[in-house]
């Protein structure tokens, strides 16, 4: 798992979990650096995703944005699927 400086981190795609793709659904959502995810909302992320893309995307992508956030807010590098039981208490997705 990567484990950047969360302080001087510049690229999307070089945090924990977030592939390429990943990167490219994140600035769909309007995020443009790593920085830019500290106190944003996961759930509030993947619904502009959805709705700039007119597509509903796995659930599991809110779990993968929830990692990100976490670590840049200075949480340890964690596997995105230990966030899974934290969004089933909290949505429907």
């Amino acid at each position: 798992m990567k484990n950047p400086n969360r302080e001087t981190v510049s690229k999307l795609d070089h945090l924990p979990n977030i592939s390429k793709k990943m990167a490219h659904y994140l600035e769909i959502a309007d995020i443009k650096s790593p920085q830019s995810l500290i106190g944003k909302d996961a759930f509030d992320l993947y619904d502009k995703l959805c709705k700039k893309t007119g597509k509903k995307f796995d659930p599991c992508v809110i779990d993968v944005f929830m990692s990100a956030i976490d670590f840049m807010e200075g949480g340890e590098p964690s596997a995105w699927w230990e966030f899974t039981s934290e969004r089933k208490k909290t949505s429907t997705n």
